[in-house]
């Protein structure tokens, strides 16, 4: 070592004074601190360099807090570490921003001397190094039940308040005080390319105060103060402004009138959002959870606490529930992230509770953007959030889905958030797929209402009124999984290399715009698909409504449970999918508590069965997981009329009906991944003793039909049958009718009325078998893959393979099956015009 080098000073023991002892012990039993990451000797191992602790602002108890936070964790004491560092200081502390002292010579408010020497130091014997360690604390992000009301009004914002108040927020708020350590900074690689110390101590300065912000912005939300300045923004935008004079020029007012009306728009949409009101609505929904849920169960969280700082984060949940604009908020903020500012509609918007949720970072938009300067003004909103670094959520689906099944993507908020991004790309976006798995939900009754052709009850008062009475029920538990992120930039680089060209211009709407959001909006789905969770209530909704009676014996019933978690277990769906720990004889057992479920005793043994309208409302829960046995229910519906079939024969119609079951359930895999996973699923039946193969392993065989292997296989293939089901109903009409006879919305009508008839005649219990958007989306695959197309007239046209295609049915659905669809299928339009007076007559 260098002779002219200043040794570190020898470690001595941490001298801790005596007042300083005697202040923590007074403020050690209001504290209790909550850490992030738990084990932070992973992102802060042993290191013989030395170590300073940065926080953001000065205080007294913010240095007792990390005195604190560092003896839990099991790291040196800011006064222990202080004995290591080549300058003589008490503590190794240093604050970004300092109060003015009392008494004393006053500090530089934001320039340290710390670490101004320290930089001295290191520039001057390059050998040596410090490494700073950035600490953000906050007291009273999110009050619990015991603190009470009043603690609210003290918790942490991004107001610097004074001791007085700083000592009220640790006797109300201090149980509740979040302290999150930070990657380590060295010093030496900071100020190396600086041409003198000084000036590396400014860009040092910079880095941390950027990253105090955006960990402050995750953890308790931007700074909202300045709502009117954002709403001036949004209208003062050169698109808005453009937007006003064309429609002043459109509708012969004058320019003030339509800025005014520009600026109504603003007002009408902007969120409000209140950081009181949210910690207020944190507290009462606290008791609401633990009221009507059995438990809130989040997966995969850590993963997503990692990607948030930096990143512009757009939430898009599946959309199952009224409360899953509340409880993914809630859950964000009470496991440390903000709460994002949610897409609402504008029927939300009611007297005293309109406010509320805007207050509560709603910002509401109407149901139809056909308003071209409406449009404007929301897009510009859109962009003025994201160039805020305000997280988002929005739900993809458009409206809650009323069948349990993951609904087609809209990409009008997708589009938004694209041109939004590509007129300031520099903060990079990721979207955040979220899974919400529920037991039981608040609008089981109405969604059977509306599935059998009641209208949509409007949001009102009286509604919510009615509604109150849902929440003296329990619902048994919920599941939040967060799915994987697709990150924005890597996505357009694959889609359109050259998107960055379209940055220069950023109002027009470039041509690879649609096929983005497109396969943006695809991808969302399937990641949420992905992070699905299979709970009880799922598996026995699977399982119990695969028989015609909706009921299986005991000893049946644990059987195919047991095979269910088996699969699920051996091959995974993804890495994200979660299962219920229960086993089979438990998940009866909660079943039965949860009511979905009735036991019939019986001498012979019991027998649980599924009333009617449970039955119905079960269908939700069994949609949910569909997509997780598609493949292992292909296979079976491939030995419902074969008792022998090839393997090869096995994957040529797999592939043949994969693409439209992808479409419809968004599952994961290319055809080629497909087949390889209908191979893994036959050697788990094989091992299961489902199915046996011959010697050389390309014969498939199962076992007689009243055998219990065959009644497995049986039970499973119902999950996917009704879909194979519809699939040949659309296209026994077309061949039926012959070229060029229907449009492509006369076929979705005519397989819309047989599905209703058909599942009338044969009591197919659920509403979901003759939903128009399944029939549009098939039909549209059809025409993606050129199976069929429309003519100059705009009817469907298609080859003689489609027959071959249609005859490829029989291998799977029985000839009664297949007899009834034919009978069913009207041949004529004027047939269809009699069915179609015929429904609305009844209706």
């Amino acid at each position: 070592m260098n002779d002219s080098q200043p040794a570190p000073r020898p470690p001595e023991a941490a001298q801790v004074p005596a007042w300083l002892k005697a202040f923590g012990a007074l403020l050690r039993p209001w504290i209790r601190i909550h850490r992030t990451p738990e084990d932070v000797h992973t992102l802060l191992p042993e290191d013989a360099r030395p170590t300073v602790y940065v926080i953001e602002r000065y205080g007294l108890s913010d240095t007792l807090i990390l005195e604190q936070a560092c003896a839990e964790a099991g790291l040196p004491s800011p006064y222990a570490a202080a004995d290591q560092l080549p300058i003589k200081r008490r503590r190794a502390v240093v604050a970004l921003s300092r109060r003015p002292r009392v008494f004393g010579r006053q500090p530089h408010p934001t320039r340290s001397e710390t670490l101004s020497l320290l930089a001295d130091i290191v520039r001057a014997h390059p050998e040596q190094d410090v490494r700073l360690v950035p600490v953000s604390i906050f007291v009273g992000r999110a009050p619990d039940r015991e603190s009470g009301w009043f603690s609210v009004l003290f918790s942490e914002n991004w107001v610097v308040v004074g001791r007085f108040r700083r000592l009220l927020a640790l006797a109300l708020n201090g149980r509740d005080t979040h302290v999150q350590f930070a990657a380590p900074v060295s010093l030496r690689e900071v100020i190396a390319d600086q041409p003198e110390a000084e000036r590396g101590v400014r860009k040092l300065q910079r880095i941390l105060r950027a990253h105090f912000r955006r960990i402050r912005a995750a953890v308790i939300g931007p700074d909202l103060s300045h709502r009117r300045t954002l709403i001036d923004g949004v209208v003062n935008a050169a698109p808005v402004q453009q937007a006003i004079d064309t429609n002043a020029s459109k509708e012969g007012i004058d320019r003030d009138k339509a800025a005014r009306k520009a600026r109504a728009f603003a007002w009408e949409i902007a969120a409000d959002q209140s950081h009181l009101v949210v910690r207020s609505a944190s507290f009462m929904l606290t008791g609401l959870w633990e009221k009507i849920y059995r438990g809130v169960h989040m997966n995969h969280f850590a993963e997503l606490r990692k990607i948030v700082p930096g990143h512009e984060v757009v939430f898009v949940p599946c959309h199952r529930s009224t409360t899953d604009d509340a409880l993914l908020p809630y859950l964000l903020y009470r496991n440390g992230l903000t709460v994002p500012h949610i897409a609402a509609g504008v029927n939300l918007n009611l007297p005293l509770i309109g406010p509320l949720l805007r207050r509560g970072g709603a910002f509401f938009l109407r149901r139809s953007f056909s308003d071209p300067f409406y449009s404007t003004v929301f897009r510009e909103y859109m962009s003025q959030l994201i160039a805020r670094g305000i997280s988002l959520m929005y739900f993809i689906e458009g409206g809650r889905s009323r069948t349990g099944r993951t609904l087609e993507p809209r990409g009008g908020l997708l589009s938004m958030t694209l041109r939004s991004f590509l007129r300031q790309p520099e903060r990079p976006v990721v979207f955040q797929p979220v899974y919400i798995g529920y037991e039981k939900i608040m609008e089981g009754e109405s969604y059977i209402g509306e599935l059998s052709g009641k209208p949509k009850e409007k949001e009102s008062w009286g509604a919510l009124l009615r509604g109150l009475g849902a929440l003296r029920d329990n619902y048994g538990a919920v599941t939040v999984n967060f799915g994987e992120p697709l990150f924005l930039t890597p996505l357009l680089d694959q889609i359109a290399p050259d998107w960055r060209s379209a940055a220069e211009n950023p109002d027009a709407k470039p041509a690879w715009l649609k096929a983005a959001v497109d396969t943006l909006g695809e991808r969302i789905l399937v990641n949420i698909n992905r992070a699905a969770h299979a709970n009880p209530i799922n598996l026995l909704a699977v399982a119990l409504l695969a028989t015609p009676k909706h009921a299986m014996a005991e000893a049946d019933l644990l059987a195919q449970l047991e095979l269910y978690k088996a699969l699920l277990s051996t091959l995974p769906y993804s890495e994200r999918v979660t299962l219920t720990s229960l086993g089979p004889a438990e998940i009866i057992a909660y079943g039965e508590k949860m009511q979905w479920i009735r036991r019939v005793a019986h001498p012979l043994g019991d027998v649980l069965t599924v009333d009617a309208k449970q039955g119905v409302l079960l269908s939700y829960f069994r949609n949910n997981v569909t997509h997780l046995f598609a493949t292992a229910s292909w296979v079976a519906c491939c030995f419902l009329n074969n008792r022998r079939l090839a393997r090869t024969s096995i994957l040529r119609l797999g592939r043949l009906i994969y693409p439209f079951v992808q479409a419809e359930l968004f599952l994961p895999w290319s055809e080629d991944e497909f087949g390889e996973r209908i191979q893994k699923t036959l050697d788990f039946f094989i091992a299961q003793g489902l199915l046996e193969a011959d010697a050389d392993g390309r014969i498939m065989e199962r076992g007689p039909g009243q055998s219990d292997p065959a009644f497995r296989l049986r039970a499973l293939a119902h999950t996917l049958l009704p879909a194979i089901e519809r699939y040949y109903i659309g296209l026994a009409l077309l061949v039926k009718n012959g070229p060029h006879t229907l449009t492509a919305g006369e076929l979705e009508n005519l397989c819309y009325l047989s599905a209703q008839r058909l599942s009338l005649l044969h009591e197919l219990n659920a509403p979901e078998f003759f939903d128009r958007s399944l029939f549009r989306g098939f039909i549209q695959k059809l025409r993606e893959r050129r199976v069929v197309w429309a003519d100059e007239n705009g009817k469907l046209d298609f080859d003689l393979t489609l027959e071959e295609v249609a005859k490829d049915a029989r291998v799977i659905l029985s000839r009664e099956i297949r007899h009834g669809i034919l009978k069913l299928t009207p041949e004529k339009q004027a047939e269809l015009t009699r069915s179609e007076a015929a429904a609305s007559t009844q209706a």
